[in-house]
């Protein structure tokens, strides 16, 4: 079986995850899986609640890359494997393991997936999410809040501390890596629509 990975990047709130949704929308029930990133970030059970809340969250050493390169090498390969599971409220991997079956297409997401040399050449697709430093910034509050629990205070001062500093070091030089650059990620229908017609091609061949 051929499998296709396409990478999806770009920084925190760009937009990545609502064009990752679109294409699990549009193939429910097709060959298509999905890893995002976030689920290898490395556990800190050594580390007590308060320490892991300063830990640097939007750094490359905060995941282990090197199990998600291993984990898409396996499924290229016909293998099954089994994602961990990250939790945001905790701040660490929790026991829970989730069982992915081998598909044509790998949609592989998440910050910094175009800084890692092995996992960047997986790719056969690479597409990064280009967003204004606002609205990226509005939508990390909406969710942090929202969803993770987080005070306003606490998600600003964790922006300007390290994820505004990260974006710059780390992600924003990985665009350059990019095969197609897509403004506004999954709130841009017409682009969605393209990549939503090739991946269809692919799963299709």
């Amino acid at each position: 079986m051929k499998v296709t990975v396409i990478g999806v990047a770009g920084g925190t709130g760009s937009g990545k995850s609502t064009l990752v949704k679109r294409l699990q929308e549009a193939f429910v029930g097709a060959d298509v899986v999905t890893l995002c990133h976030d689920y290898y970030y490395k556990a800190h059970p050594e580390l007590s609640y308060e320490e892991r809340t300063q830990l640097n969250y939007d750094h490359p050493q905060a995941f282990d890359t090197d199990m998600l390169v291993e984990h898409i090498k396996s499924l290229k390969n016909n293998e099954p494997i089994e994602h961990p599971v990250y939790s945001f409220v905790d701040h660490d991997r929790t026991q829970e393991t989730v069982p992915v079956k081998p598909s044509k297409v790998i949609v592989v997401d998440g910050i910094l997936i175009f800084e890692h040399k092995e996992l960047r050449e997986l790719m056969d697709i690479k597409v990064f999410v280009d967003t204004d430093a606002d609205i990226r910034l509005a939508r990390r509050i909406l969710r942090d809040v929202r969803e993770r629990g987080r005070s306003m205070e606490s998600v600003i001062a964790q922006y300007t501390t390290t994820v505004k500093p990260m974006h710059e070091q780390f992600v924003e030089p990985s665009k350059k890596y990019a095969d197609v650059i897509i403004p506004e990620g999954g709130f841009n229908s017409v682009a969605v629509a393209l990549l939503i017609q090739h991946i269809r091609s692919l799963v299709e061949e």
